[in-house]
């Protein structure tokens, strides 16, 4: 079920995070909020649109916003874009725990598959930042037919530190039923009402933006608008419960070292070489896993490659998509560098 705003605003390119022409999404009772920019050229030889379409995947406490210096490069190489803000974050409904409604990346997966089916109409490609990238893996590996290929800027999971073979042997009901119990407890007892907001309301939360990025970003409002907006609606406190409690329980089969050896699409993983919330070391250890996903190292940026190295990003990103198959194709792209470049045909 679809609804358009009543701004009825037409694509804008350069209203940073305002970009694009905004719509309401209807999926299992929930309003989720999504934009879209259509292809404003083509490659030489190419009629508007024929590259596919991009679905762009926010991060954790971020919004479809933060593609900001992204969405109008994708869509000047000729591809249609999307983006939506997750269940829990942005301008989408932010639900509390509910027991048929785990919110983890399990049912963001489904948030997007969903998405991808009803409003794109064919497969797409899924670019990811952080837990967007976690989202994209997971959708790509549960619905592959709905996946061309997936990028990832960066990939965060715990279970990626664990080591391959490191997960813990499968306990006993009643060892599990502690457990999750022993989670519920602790993340009711967390005095989420009042720290949320006063995080949401003080200098704290822009010391901890500044955390992502290795450039100076406290004087940028309108990033700190992006994410401060979400956290101070009525939703937020119980809507970070509700994922705390189910990305703590997830099972086995819903961490990334799982999803990882379960991909059929090609991968590409974009890091910030100076980030500090997701080490470089993790895309090691996914390597390790896939030796044969394309993996670029970016300098001069943190946990944010897409928005604070922008044009090595974009440059990265359109170079891998013009050399990557789709879903029906063969082969991947494989590179490793320090600086981004052309990246060789399979």
């Amino acid at each position: 079920m679809l609804s358009t705003p009543p701004h009825g605003r037409g694509p804008t390119p350069d209203s940073g995070v305002d970009w694009g022409e905004h719509s309401t999404w209807i999926w299992q009772g929930l309003a989720v909020h999504w934009r879209h920019l259509p292809p404003a050229a083509a490659g030489p030889g190419c009629r508007s649109g024929e590259r596919g379409s991009v679905v762009l995947l926010h991060g954790f406490g971020a919004a479809s916003g933060h593609w900001r210096r992204n969405a109008a490069a994708l869509a000047a190489a000729g591809w249609r874009v999307y983006a939506l803000d997750l269940i829990g974050f942005g301008a989408s409904d932010q639900p509390g725990p509910h027991r048929r409604r785990r919110l983890d990346n399990r049912l963001w997966a489904r948030q997007v598959q969903a998405f991808v089916a009803e409003v794109v109409g064919h497969p797409a490609v899924l670019v990811g930042h952080s837990l967007g990238g976690l989202v994209a893996l997971t959708c790509a590996s549960l619905f592959p037919g709905w996946v061309d290929a997936v990028v990832a800027a960066p990939l965060p999971d715990p279970a990626l530190l664990l080591g391959p073979g490191a997960w813990p042997p499968r306990r006993r009901p009643w060892r599990r039923r502690l457990r999750r119990w022993g989670v519920i407890v602790l993340c009711r007892l967390l005095p989420l009402e009042l720290l949320v907001p006063l995080l949401a309301h003080s200098p704290l939360l822009a010391l901890g933006i500044q955390s992502a990025y290795t450039t100076p970003v406290i004087g940028d409002r309108e990033l700190h608008r992006l994410i401060a907006q979400p956290a101070r609606r009525p939703g937020a406190v119980r809507s970070l419960r509700a994922m705390s409690i189910a990305m703590a329980l997830r099972p086995h089969g819903a961490t990334a070292p799982t999803l990882l050896r379960r991909l059929q699409r090609p991968l590409l993983l974009i890091w910030g070489h100076g980030d500090q919330l997701v080490p470089i070391q993790v895309a090691e250890q996914i390597r390790r896993l896939r030796p044969d996903l394309a993996l670029v190292d970016l300098e001069h940026c943190g946990h944010c490659p897409h928005d604070e190295a922008s044009e090595p990003f974009n440059a990265t990103l359109l170079d891998w998509l013009a050399a990557a198959p789709t879903a029906s194709g063969r082969g991947r792209a494989v590179i490793w560098a320090q600086q981004p470049g052309p990246i060789p045909k399979p």
